[in-house]
C-alpha cells in the first residue's frame, strides 16, 4: 500500500469531510512518512529482543551432564575418575572434556511469595544461612529471588552470608498468584550472565504447579538446558499451603443474608451465616484434590524442570523435613560428577538423549534425559 492510500484509507475511517485540501493532503504526507520511517527503525532497532513465545535460536558448544552415582545400598560414590565414565549422545559415544566437580557454585533461589504461603513463609525465611554454609559452600555465590503474580530480585550473587539472610527475612506475602516459569525465566537469565567455570543452580521453593505466568514452559525449559542450568525443587505441600494461608476474600452475598436459609431456631450470627452461604474456607480443597488427580496422569510444572535439566524434587511441611530436604540438596550436590563434552552429532535436530555408563559393578547412575536441539545441515 501507497502513501497517498494509507492517508486515503485513516481518513476516510474518521472524517467526515473527507477528501481533505491539497494543503492539508500533502502535510499529511509528510508526517505520515516521517512516522513510518520512524517505526521502521524502533522495529529494526528491536528485532533482536526475545518476546514470550518467541522461537528460541541459540548454537550448543558444550553439554554438561550432572551426574550422581550411587552404590545399590544408596551411598554416593565420590571416588570416581573422567576416565571411569562413558557417554552416549543419542547412542554415539562422546568425548568427556572435563569433570566439573570442585567448580564453585552459583545459585539463585526463587521462592513463592503469594497469599497462600503465608503460613510457610516464615518456616523458609531461616534458611538463609545454610544456603551460603551449606549448599554453595565457601567459594559458593546465592543471588534471592521472589515471585507471586511478578518477579522481583530480592539480592544480587553474593557471598555474604548476612546478606542472604536478610533477603529472605524481607520477603513478605503478597497477591495470590504464583508465575513460577517467569521466575525461572528470570534466573536462569541472571545465572547466564556468571562466569562458565561456576556452576549454575536454580532453587525453586514453590508449589508444584504455575498460576499466572506469562511465559511458557517449554521456552524456559529450552533457555535453561541452553544455559546448562540445573533446578532443584523444595516442593510445599499445596494442601498444607491452603490450610495456613489467609483465605481468599469471599464476595458479598448477592441478597441480604437475612433471605438466606439457616437450621431451625439456629440464630442469625455472622457464623451461621458463613456456614451456610460462603461454605467457610474448604473450597480450595477441594480444587486441590482434583489437581492431585490431573497430576498422576500428567507432569506438573516444577517435575519438568527438574526432571529435564538433571535435578532433584525434595518436600517438605514443617521445618524437620525442610531441614532434611536441604542436607540431601547439599549432598547431592557436593556429591555430583558434572561431566562435560562437546557432541559430534548436533546435526540431527530433535531431542538429544544422554545415556552415561560408568565401568564399575553394582552402580546405579542418574543423569539429565537429554536435550533439544534444531537440526543442521549435512
Amino acid at each position: 500500500m501507497t502513501i497517498d492510500q494509507s492517508i486515503n484509507l485513516l481518513a476516510s475511517m474518521g472524517r467526515p469531510d473527507w477528501p481533505l485540501p491539497r494543503s492539508n493532503y500533502r502535510h499529511a504526507k509528510h508526517c505520515l512518512a516521517a512516522a513510518l520511517f520512524a517505526f521502521t527503525c524502533l522495529a529494526q532497532s528491536d528485532s533482536s529482543k526475545q518476546l514470550p513465545g518467541a522461537t528460541i535460536s541459540t548454537s550448543i558448544g558444550v553439554v554438561v551432564a550432572p551426574t550422581t552415582v550411587r552404590a545399590h545400598g544408596g551411598e554416593l560414590v565420590r571416588d570416581l575418575r573422567i576416565q571411569d565414565f562413558e557417554v552416549f549422545d543419542n547412542d554415539k559415544p562422546q568425548k568427556v572434556t572435563a569433570d566439573l566437580q570442585d567448580s564453585p557454585c552459583s545459585l539463585v533461589v526463587v521462592v513463592q511469595r503469594s497469599a497462600d504461603m503465608s503460613g510457610i513463609l516464615p518456616k523458609v525465611q531461616r534458611i538463609g544461612s545454610a544456603l551460603t554454609d551449606l549448599v554453595v559452600g565457601q567459594e559458593g555465590e546465592v543471588a534471592v529471588v521472589g515471585f507471586d503474580d511478578r518477579v522481583q530480585i530480592m539480592q544480587d550473587f553474593t557471598s555474604e552470608s548476612d546478606k542472604v539472610s536478610q533477603a529472605m527475612k524481607t520477603l513478605t506475602t503478597r497477591s495470590y498468584s504464583h508465575g513460577v516459569i517467569d521466575a525461572v525465566v528470570e534466573s536462569v537469565r541472571m545465572l547466564q550472565s556468571r562466569p562458565r567455570g561456576r556452576r549454575r543452580i536454580v532453587l525453586v521453593i514453590s508449589e508444584k504447579w504455575d498460576k499466572g505466568s506469562q511465559g511458557r514452559v517449554r521456552e524456559a525449559l529450552l533457555q535453561a538446558e541452553f544455559a546448562n542450568v540445573t533446578i532443584y525443587s523444595l516442593n510445599v505441600s499445596t494442601a498444607a499451603a491452603e490450610v495456613t494461608s489467609q483465605p481468599l476474600p469471599q464476595p458479598p452475598p448477592p441478597f441480604p443474608t437475612t433471605n438466606y436459609h439457616v437450621p431451625a431456631g439456629a440464630p442469625l450470627t455472622p457464623t451461621t451465616i458463613e456456614q451456610n452461604y460462603y461454605l467457610g474456607n474448604w473450597m480450595p480443597l477441594v480444587g486441590n484434590a482434583f489437581h492431585s488427580v490431573k497430576d498422576i496422569f500428567g507432569d506438573n510444572t516444577i517435575e519438568v524442570f527438574t526432571r529435564f535439566t538433571g535435578g532433584k524434587r525434595y518436600s517438605f511441611d514443617d521445618e524437620r523435613s525442610l531441614d532434611a530436604a536441604i542436607q540431601g540438596l547439599s549432598e547431592d550436590l557436593h556429591g555430583q560428577y558434572l561431566l562435560s563434552y562437546a557432541p559430534n552429532n548436533l546435526n540431527k535436530g530433535g531431542f538429544h538423549k544422554i545415556r552415561v555408563v560408568v565401568k564399575h559393578p553394582d552402580v546405579d547412575v542418574q543423569t539429565r534425559p537429554g536435550y533439544w536441539v534444531a537440526g543442521k545441515p549435512e
